[in-house]
């Protein structure tokens, strides 16, 4: 992180936490997949989402996640992200522990309000979990525009229409 990550290098990785090569390349394929090891191991704990409706959990579930994707470590995630291959290992990691984590965390949240009779059955489960968290992280990976509770309350805002509520 001092020099960014496009002068990391397993050379530096290596003489700097006395590892030798070789075994740092049996854990991680790359530079970039070691450093998205690192930045995943220190992002801070998401903050539980909490609230009685559906409407206060997912504003809160969404303000934790940018709160987490906008501190120091998350510009540093989307760049390690963006230049790796898609299929690595801390790629895959990435997905797995945030990405499909959110949405099932999302998922179960609007099952039970379902069940509650709270909000009917959606007709594209899926197609809605994507159109509320791909937002968020298409800016973390986009940069185009801020990553901030405006956009978290905006988009839980648009995914309670969706979901015929609001």
């Amino acid at each position: 992180m001092e020099q960014g990550l496009g002068r990391l290098t397993m050379e530096t990785v290596a003489a700097q936490s006395g590892v030798s090569k070789p075994t740092l390349y049996r854990h991680w394929t790359n530079a970039l997949d070691l450093a998205m090891a690192a930045l995943i191991a220190e992002q801070p704990p998401e903050t539980p989402a909490t609230g009685d409706t559906l409407e206060e959990w997912l504003r809160a579930q969404l303000r934790g996640l940018v709160a987490a994707l906008s501190a120091g470590r998350g510009r540093q995630v989307a760049l390690a992200l963006a230049a790796s291959d898609p299929d690595s290992e801390m790629t895959k990691a990435f997905r797995n522990q945030v990405m499909l984590a959110s949405r099932e965390a999302g998922r179960a949240q609007i099952a039970k309000a379902v069940a509650l009779g709270a909000i009917p059955a959606p007709p594209d489960i899926e197609l809605v979990l994507d159109m509320i968290y791909a937002p968020l992280f298409y800016r973390l990976l986009a940069g185009h525009q801020p990553l901030n509770a405006g956009l978290a309350d905006s988009t839980a805002r648009l995914g309670l229409r969706l979901l015929g509520v609001a």
